[in-house]
C-alpha cells in the first residue's frame, strides 16, 4: 500500500513537471505579435474583420447542430455503458436515435 502511493505521487509530480516544462516552452518559443487593434478589442481573436457591424449568428442552425450532439454524445454513452444490456436493447435505442435523426434532418 505504501509502495502504491508512493509510486501515485511520483507520477503525479512527474506529470506536473512535464505540465510545467511544455508551458514553459511554448511561452518562450511562441510567435510574438505586435499588438492590432483587433486584439485589443473585447472578444477578438486578433483579426481585423472585414466588414463593419453586427455580427449575426444563425440560431436555427446552432440548435439543430447542438441537437445533433445531444443525441449522438448520448448514443455514443449508451454504446459504452452497454456491455451488461441486452444486445436487442442496444439495437433497439439505436434504431430509435437513427429514426429521431432523420425526422430531424427532413425538418
Amino acid at each position: 500500500m505504501q509502495h502504491e502511493a508512493l509510486l501515485l505521487f511520483i507520477v503525479f509530480v512527474i506529470a506536473l513537471l512535464l505540465t510545467i516544462l511544455i508551458y514553459w516552452l511554448g511561452g518562450r518559443y511562441s510567435a510574438k505579435g505586435g499588438k492590432s487593434e483587433g486584439k485589443l478589442s473585447p472578444y477578438s481573436c486578433g483579426e481585423d474583420l472585414p466588414y463593419e457591424g453586427e455580427l449575426r449568428v444563425n440560431l436555427e442552425r446552432f440548435l439543430i447542430y447542438a441537437v445533433y450532439f445531444l443525441i449522438f454524445d448520448v448514443v455514443a454513452f449508451m454504446l459504452v455503458v452497454s456491455s451488461k444490456v441486452s444486445p436487442v436493447h442496444v439495437i433497439t435505442y439505436a434504431l430509435i436515435t437513427l429514426i429521431s435523426v432523420i425526422f430531424v434532418i427532413k425538418r
